[in-house]
């Protein structure tokens, strides 16, 4: 996110007429990734208490373990594009070093499941970086790929997300758009154009099956995997995809400007991002969830990119616009320096109280160029 503002105050065709919260770019946020970068790679952060903002620590094997060592190249990316952010730490090898005990999960049974594109995250970074890659990082990210590959239904036509013990209960849940780009990804180091083909016929499922009328989505729908029919939709939790860079179908658009004006039409007066928005506001206030505002200005700012380079300045602004509104709302409300992640106020879960915490997903929103 933080790359995506430097790339439109430096752009001839964006116009940001909302100026970036400063505290984007405050020494306080590398001084506090370098204090955790510092720590045991043996273990990941995940979300932090909710009193002291001490971050938890869990197993490689876990689905959030790929965000800290991406958070790492992002900032390797951001001392390189602005020199006066250099503090001579070399994130690079940092993040090679919190990526290592993550290699090795693709080629070897672990508990990801479909978040084997989360974990890919920083090897993704590595491309970018050693491109033409060579043979580890390759068979590293084509290893994800080809997992995610394997949970793919033909019958049903998209990728499975939690596994049941039901067989024909086929579930998959609207966070699986933010794995496919690791397809396509594996498609251009493979020339296996299957995995291109998964990704359009997971988002075009998802297109027709969670995404309403109205813009909004279900989280979790429920597919037969002996028919491919939908069983029924629900909401488990409380949408981001760059599926039009990656093809340019309209249809994909057309989508991400649904759910963007439902998000912009359906958020609060007061600018503060609820964990769910349709969670009651009695007995008690709805919990902010400062990672969700995150992630939604990344998509937004993309919107806004895609829009601008389409000569739609009057949508690159709407969106761009918005996405500082949320920038500057959650900046005041979940900064506290004092806590080990950049924001307190996320959600893991709302639903079994896991509330007002930092998370690691939240830290990596605010630097990542998506």
């Amino acid at each position: 996110m933080w790359l995506l503002l430097v790339s439109a105050l430096f752009s001839s065709t964006i116009v940001l007429a909302a100026v970036p919260p400063t505290k984007l770019y405050s020494s306080l946020i590398q001084s506090k990734i370098l204090a955790t970068a510092l720590g045991d790679p043996s273990k990941y952060p995940q979300f932090t208490d909710q009193v002291k903002g001490d971050w938890k620590y869990f197993d490689a094997n876990q689905w959030t373990s790929g965000f800290f060592p991406a958070t790492l190249y992002e900032l390797h990316k951001r001392t390189e594009l602005c020199p006066s952010f250099n503090d001579k730490t070399d994130w690079l090898g940092l993040g090679r070093h919190w990526s290592e005990a993550i290699a090795p999960l693709a080629f070897t049974k672990n508990k990801l499941h479909h978040d084997v594109g989360f974990a890919s995250f920083p090897f993704q970074e590595e491309l970018k970086i050693r491109n033409p890659p060579n043979s580890t990082l390759a068979k590293v990210i084509n290893g994800f790929a080809n997992e995610l590959a394997a949970r793919y239904s033909p019958i049903v036509g998209c990728t499975r997300s939690w596994d049941t013990s039901d067989p024909t209960d086929f579930q998959v849940i609207i966070d699986n758009m933010m794995n496919l780009n690791l397809l396509f990804i594996a498609e251009g180091l493979s020339k296996n154009d299957t995995f291109r083909r998964i990704a359009i016929s997971h988002a075009d499922h998802t297109l027709a099956n969670h995404v309403r009328p109205d813009g909004s989505s279900y989280h979790v729908v429920e597919y037969n995997s002996t028919t491919g029919k939908v069983i029924r939709r629900r909401t488990a939790q409380g949408y981001a995809n760059n599926m039009y860079e990656n093809t340019q179908l309209d249809r994909y658009l057309d989508t991400s400007r649904r759910m963007a004006t439902y998000f912009k039409s359906t958020m609060p007066k007061d600018g503060i991002v609820p964990w769910d928005f349709n969670a009651p506001l009695v007995p008690s206030p709805r919990p902010a969830d400062s990672s969700a505002a995150t992630i939604a200005a990344t998509g937004l700012l993309l919107l806004s990119r895609i829009e601008s380079n389409r000569k739609n300045s009057t949508g690159a602004k709407i969106w761009s616009d918005l996405a500082i509104s949320l920038l500057d709302r959650f900046m005041d409300l979940a900064w506290h320096p004092e806590w080990q992640s950049l924001l307190s106020n996320g959600t893991v879960n709302g639903a079994t109280g896991n509330t007002l915490t930092g998370i690691v997903y939240g830290t990596i929103s605010l630097q990542e160029p998506t």
